[in-house]
């Protein structure tokens, strides 16, 4: 029996690139006020394209409005009202827009099947550096959302960045207490391990992060986090073949949502459907699609989500 990776088909929908924060390796954002929000109508174009695709998670990811900013209602508003046009529309909505407030991710928790949020590293070295014009990167607000997130019962995603000034022994830390909070709630399903990747826009002047060296880092991650926990690896930014093979041999199970684009990182395109199958099956691995919520976590959702839920996992267009 073939040995399997899952990964979610997805599309990735973003209401702005303005942010607040400015993390010097960040290749996403733009200057508060110097970007045109995606409006519904676009959103309903684009999802329209999408549809009949077999693409089911829609990743809602965006730069953040500063809390205290007089537009932040309106934003947040934006971002609740693009989960629902796409729950509409026969999708699953999952939602990555920064620390919110415990009532935001209240109100999010009844339009998304999941979230998430990168932790990063907790080190707070890193707030005089690469953090230093970040405020919402404080260490506490990270871990406070993935507290809220347990006691909400919303299935969740976070990570850390690897290459942006830290050391093992911080990488250790802050899986350490990613797996405290996990273990108080039981929620986590995936923890993403992303190496830094340099882009165009970054100002942070590093090389990429060796990746050779995530294989290693993956086994301890495996040692530290509960085995519920899913290891997962974004496949373009492993651009050594055989690396991307020892990351699965070391304990990495998923890659991840596989989005045309990834808006994150643009410099790096995902190697195409059928690449990533024949590189698999080199191994005897199989490529196996998956839906932004593992199934253990489907009683947590409200009647209409399990609903959505409900009719992908019965489709033939993907084998679940």
């Amino acid at each position: 029996m073939s040995k399997q990776i899952t990964y979610s088909p997805a599309y990735t929908l973003v209401p702005t690139y303005e942010c607040f924060n400015r993390c010097t390796y960040c290749n996403f954002r733009v200057h508060p006020n110097q970007d045109d929000w995606l409006t519904l109508e676009n959103a309903e174009q684009i999802l329209e394209k999408m549809q009949n695709k077999s693409i089911c998670e829609i990743l809602i990811l965006s730069g953040e409005v500063h809390p205290q900013s007089p537009r932040r209602k309106v934003w947040f508003q934006r971002i609740y009202d693009l989960c629902q046009l796409a729950l509409s529309m026969g999708f699953l909505p999952h939602t990555n827009v920064g620390p919110l407030s415990f009532t935001e991710m209240e109100t999010l928790k009844t339009v998304n099947v999941s979230m998430g949020l990168m932790v990063e590293q907790i080190t707070p070295k890193l707030l005089e550096t690469v953090h230093q014009y970040a405020p919402s990167k404080l260490p506490k607000l990270r871990l406070q959302q993935l507290e809220w997130a347990g006691q909400l019962k919303i299935p969740f995603t976070t990570g850390i960045l690897l290459g942006i000034g830290e050391t093992l022994t911080d990488c250790w830390e802050t899986l350490e207490a990613i797996a405290q909070i996990h273990n108080r709630w039981h929620h986590i399903q995936e923890v993403i391990l992303q190496p830094h990747s340099p882009g165009q826009q970054q100002t942070f002047i590093a090389s990429a992060f060796n990746y050779h060296q995530l294989p290693e880092i993956i086994a301890q991650a495996r040692q530290i986090l509960p085995e519920s926990i899913t290891l997962q690896i974004p496949p373009n930014l492993i651009t050594n073949p055989q690396c991307l093979l020892d990351c699965l041999e070391a304990g990495a199970r998923d890659l991840g949502g596989i989005s045309p684009k990834d808006e994150v990182n643009p410099d790096y395109a995902h190697l195409t459907h059928q690449g990533l199958i024949n590189l698999l099956g080199t191994k005897g691995w199989q490529l196996v699609p998956r839906l932004p919520i593992y199934p253990q976590y489907d009683s947590w959702l409200s009647s209409p989500l399990q609903l959505a839920v409900n009719s992908w996992s019965k489709s033939t267009q993907l084998a679940f």
